[in-house]
């Protein structure tokens, strides 16, 4: 299993542009992307045309620049080929994709702690790839000065160590793009609005 994914593209036109090209190829199965699709909304439907013409399953949690427009909802059901993950799963392959996105620099959110309890019982046995929108915390991801300053979400960190998923995948922090890093058994990652082929085995 090969796909592409990518975060914080805010519409940037010449990188989309890479992106598209990239996901086109033939070994890139689906795509995933982690938020900051636009900027602060705008943007969003050029996006999602220009991927539309992949001819692909994309797989969509919104970002901070997306979850107050309360439209992000409304415009993904115009394209058949976006699956809003946030706050849902989807199995692809052998694997679960759970998402999770918004946020921007909070710790702690009652609201996931929530999710993270049904989905550890749903999922604790399956192979499972936790997308965010923001990094766990303590980790090179959410070091957002690369001396120490974790800004990063506790609760995001405590269901990686319980669940253990294959990979944890987020963005929003420009700063850490690339950056990747374990907790337990878990790889987590950064992969910028350059994106990265991942493959699963």
């Amino acid at each position: 299993m090969k796909f592409l994914v990518f975060t914080d593209l805010h519409n940037d036109k010449e990188q989309r542009a890479k992106l598209v090209k990239r996901a086109l190829e033939t070994d890139v199965e689906f795509i995933v992307c982690c938020g900051d699709i636009s900027t602060f909304g705008r943007g969003l439907r050029d996006v999602l045309n220009a991927f539309s013409k992949c001819g692909k399953k994309m797989y969509v949690i919104p970002g901070n620049h997306e979850e107050a427009q309360g439209e992000f909802d409304v415009i993904l059901r115009d394209y058949s080929f976006c699956i809003n993950l946030h706050k849902n799963s989807r199995k692809v392959g052998d694997y679960y994709f759970i998402g999770y996105g918004g946020g921007g620099f909070a710790q702690q959110d009652a609201e996931f702690r929530t999710m993270a309890r049904e989905w550890y019982g749903k999922y604790k046995e399956h192979k499972t790839i936790l997308v965010t929108h923001g990094p766990p915390f303590n980790t090179t991801l959410d070091d957002l000065t690369g001396k120490g300053r974790h800004v990063g979400n506790k609760d995001y960190r405590k269901f990686i160590e319980r669940i253990q998923p294959r990979l944890a995948i987020s963005g929003h922090l420009h700063e850490t793009v690339g950056k990747t890093d374990k907790i337990g058994k878990t790889t987590l990652l950064n992969p910028g609005w350059e994106g990265m082929v991942i493959e699963l085995k």
